[in-house]
């Protein structure tokens, strides 16, 4: 395995709702873990987690934008198409 290394997550159109339920979970799911961490810090540290505290409104923007892209959509009458992948690299600690 290399140092760094490329996944492919998704590569296919969609629906507009089929789009929107995958995009917004997989955004979800990032948000749940940084609320967690956030949660985790405050019961053991009394304070919050900077990088969820950073990471949750950014990806709630995303949301966001992801709600006007499937709202242009259903108004243009179009399908959607996400490709997306994943880029990992092995860092030292």
């Amino acid at each position: 395995m290399n140092n760094k290394e490329k996944v492919t997550l998704i590569n296919d159109s969609f629906t507009n709702e089929e789009a929107k339920d995958l995009l917004i979970h997989l955004f979800k799911s990032p948000i749940n873990f940084y609320n967690i961490k956030n949660w985790s810090s405050q019961e053991k540290y009394k304070k919050d987690d900077a990088i969820s505290q950073e990471r949750i409104p950014a990806l709630k923007k995303e949301i966001e934008k992801i709600q006007a892209i499937i709202l242009k959509s259903k108004k243009e009458k179009k399908k959607i198409v996400v490709s997306s992948e994943i880029n990992i690299s092995l860092i030292d600690e």
